[in-house]
């Protein structure tokens, strides 16, 4: 059964080893906390339809392994990405200072129109927390990031993470700074979209434009 949506953007979570990546995207499809969560090896990978400004759009999500041994792997999923939450962990001063590496990588291999929001991940731990939310609120501001806290163990701003980024890229569609039909924007139209535009097409056909004052 085809699967009805207007657009599929493709997404990387992105960070250090530890930062719970893979919780934060469990949390987003399953809406549950993953309990036995181990480090991610090479890639692992999830896909959820949601609703954003009455479209229906398709987030194919890749979340990639923080270790270095990986990296070779991972760089490549880079290529052809529209959106990237770059997590760090707020009681990990060490996760949060790689967050600049990291970022430099997605700039240099992703598209140039890559939409980043940086996630601090595991809010609940407060009194354990070695990064202030001003902190990484003013890198983020520094670097054109959009930014929020998040815990995918009680679930706080989990959804909220992908759904902003992916927002912020439908907005980018629609004002043309964003085209699917460009080869490696990480977006593509879905096959609502695809048969709109061929109902569209055919109507064109088999109706075309009247001229009444036109000589034959």
């Amino acid at each position: 059964m085809a699967e009805n949506f207007e657009f599929l953007f493709k997404f990387l979570v992105i960070g250090s080893a530890g930062t719970g990546k893979s919780c934060l995207l469990h949390h987003f499809i399953e809406k549950k906390f993953k309990q036995d969560s181990s480090h991610t090896i090479g890639v692992e990978f999830g896909s959820k339809i949601v609703t954003i400004g009455g479209k229906q759009v398709k987030l194919q999500i890749w979340d990639t392994a923080g270790q270095e041994r990986f990296k070779s792997v991972t760089k490549s999923y880079y290529r052809g990405a529209a959106g990237a939450l770059l997590v760090y962990d707020i009681s990990s001063r060490e996760s949060y200072n790689a967050v600049s590496n990291w970022l430099t990588d997605a700039q240099n291999l992703a598209n140039p129109n890559l939409v980043v929001l940086l996630v601090g991940n595991k809010r609940d731990l407060e009194e354990d927390r070695q990064v202030s939310f001003l902190e990484a609120s003013q890198f983020a501001q520094e670097n054109d990031l959009m930014f929020l806290e998040a815990s995918a163990l009680t679930g706080e701003n989990v959804e909220e993470a992908f759904l902003q980024c992916a927002k912020t890229i439908l907005s980018k569609v629609e004002t043309g700074e964003l085209d699917p039909n460009k080869l490696g924007s990480g977006i593509q139209h879905g096959e609502t979209a695809i048969r709109r535009f061929q109902r569209q097409s055919t109507s064109t056909s088999v109706n075309p434009p009247s001229c009444s004052g036109c000589k034959i």
